[in-house]
């Protein structure tokens, strides 16, 4: 069989169900085989939309998305998604075409190194130079892509070797990777510190990150904390890995949380990191922490404990099994009272409920509060970059793990809508599938509309207007002397009319009293729908709602 059949068998041995893409001349024998084969293809608007849409798909299968792209400016075009996934520790397999063997390294027409290019944020990537390896590439990709701390793997083609015939090996062996070996247990001596060091603490507190989710571990950490009673704040990441209205948990952390998880995270004696890198959004004190807390970091990739703040007790391993080890050696344990007492203190105080009358503007906390309260928490919802993504973080009240579909890490734009096309494409009606959008990214990625319609992938989209490039308006009026610069965007599309250009049903919502309305026909529409919020330009990131005095209007 062909070098393009032999990788499409692969696939469909690896269990790949759909892959996202964009043809050309380099990957098209791939293109051509799908055809023949049980996966199907989908047809993106944009190379880097696919990417994004394998990893919406990812984290509602859980397994490594797909997505293809051409040679040159095809396969360029996917480094954002990749560069995305590799932040957020999300699994892909990208394949990317290339020129004939012949032609690598001469300058050929839409050459280029894509395997070098992506070099410093994938997992690993292979360039093929014999067709026979291709189905041991392919099982290997998979594989590095989905274990350990998952990301994504590049497979480069050139497309010669696709059109060439081979003999599918009768026998493939099994997967071993020279280098490449996956943790054994945690270190027993070390996970008992760890209860040691909760037992002596006063104020302890848990910081949960997305490496709870991706260890698939809510379970077991849902049980430490009932037993334990250990105030719990979040990354942005680490959001849903329990229930956000459950009564120990106080909120997402960071330069973009919360006051009161803030506060809480401050006061603690004992700091127990679980599967966070700890960023500069996260924690901007780095010595601070160091200083004033013990902190226990726990995380499966080595290179993270360390980094960016010194342990007082490292753990190097997979948090499911850690906190297999440990609840037992922590039982009977609970937090102290006066300590419990404090936090739930604090989280009385620093709670604003949204002000919500009517004033010619929706509150966008407001109206993330219906939405959660209308839909029962029971969707993936699937945020841009900006305002709109940290509205979403801090008043929709998440329910459970992998339910909020958001480009932590990176902070992408145009992330947004094709992962929620691609998580739509997953859960294949299961679960209602929410973009929630800002009018500046929904530009970034608006085409894709026309991928949602193409494939009948049904996706209730919200769009929060307010004709800014809202956070970095809001950096401006702080930082700059209400100098705006490149945020203004009044000029239109009039979106209502650019819906129904692709066939999707809209409205518009203005009065913070139509909003249960507004919502209820969104979602019990058939289809695809967006329904346009007009925002005001000023609306706060933050969560200081009640304490900021708000311009009424642009001083320039």
């Amino acid at each position: 069989m062909t070098g393009a059949e032999m990788a499409v068998k692969t696939l469909e041995k690896n269990g790949v169900k759909v892959v996202f893409g964009y043809p050309g001349a380099a990957n098209c024998p791939i293109i051509d085989k799908l055809s023949f084969s049980s996966i199907k293809h989908i047809l993106t608007r944009n190379e880097q939309g696919a990417a994004h849409m394998a990893s919406g798909y990812a984290r509602v299968t859980k397994q490594a998305g797909v997505c293809t792209a051409t040679s040159g400016p095809g396969a360029t075009n996917l480094i954002t998604g990749i560069a995305t996934a590799y932040m957020d520790s999300i699994p892909m397999v990208a394949l990317t075409g290339q020129v004939a063997t012949k032609l690598i390294g001469k300058d050929a027409f839409q050459e280029v190194d894509i395997t070098g290019a992506t070099l410093p944020f994938t997992k690993h990537s292979y360039l093929i130079k014999d067709g026979l390896d291709i189905p041991k590439v392919v099982n290997e990709a998979f594989h590095i892509a989905n274990t350990g701390r998952p990301g994504p793997v590049l497979i480069d083609f050139p497309m010669d070797i696709l059109k060439m015939e081979f003999d599918y090996p009768d026998e493939e062996d099994e997967v071993n990777i020279r280098g490449y070996k996956l943790l054994g247990k945690a270190n027993e001596s070390q996970v008992k510190k760890v209860s040691e060091a909760v037992r002596k603490a006063k104020k302890p507190v848990i910081l949960a990150g997305g490496g709870i989710v991706t260890s698939d571990a809510m379970t077991e950490f849902r049980k430490f904390v009932k037993e334990t009673d250990i105030p719990v704040v979040s990354t942005m990441m680490g959001i849903g890995t329990i229930p956000t209205d459950n009564p120990r948990y106080y909120g997402m952390i960071g330069s973009h949380g919360v006051k009161r998880a803030n506060m809480i995270f401050n006061r603690a004696d004992l700091v127990i990191v679980m599967g966070s890198r700890l960023g500069d959004r996260t924690v901007a004190n780095v010595k601070g922490l160091e200083e004033g807390n013990k902190l226990i970091h726990i995380d499966i990739d080595p290179a993270e404990i360390g980094k960016n703040i010194q342990p007082y007790i490292p753990v190097v391993g997979d948090i499911k099994d850690v906190l297999e080890q440990l609840i037992p050696l922590i039982s009977g344990y609970k937090a102290d009272k006066e300590w419990t007492d404090e936090a739930d203190e604090l989280r009385a105080r620093f709670t604003h409920t949204p002000f919500s009358d009517d004033n010619g503007f929706v509150n966008p906390r407001h109206f993330l509060n219906v939405l959660s309260a209308k839909t029962k928490s029971d969707v993936y919802l699937s945020t841009e970059v900006g305002q709109n993504q940290i509205w979403c973080a801090n008043n929709f009240t998440f329910t459970s793990p992998r339910s909020l579909l958001t480009s932590g890490g990176f902070g992408t734009m145009g992330y947004g809508l094709p992962a929620a096309i691609g998580a739509s494409a997953a859960a294949e009606g299961q679960k209602p599938v929410i973009a929630v959008m800002g009018d500046g990214s929904f530009q970034m990625d608006l085409p894709e509309m026309g991928t949602m319609v193409q494939w009948d992938i049904p996706v209730k989209m919200v769009l929060f207007q307010n004709r800014r490039l809202g956070m970095v308006h809001e950096h401006q009026y702080l930082l700059y002397k209400s100098n705006y610069q490149a945020v203004n965007i009044d000029c239109k599309p009039d979106f209502e009319i650019l819906a129904k250009a692709y066939g999707i049903e809209s409205g518009t919502v203005t009065e913070n009293s139509k909003v249960g309305e507004a919502i209820d026909k969104m979602m019990s529409s058939d289809g695809s729908y967006l329904l346009i919020v007009n925002v005001n330009p000023f609306e706060p990131t933050g969560d200081a709602l009640n304490e900021t005095t708000l311009p009424e209007k642009e001083d320039k």
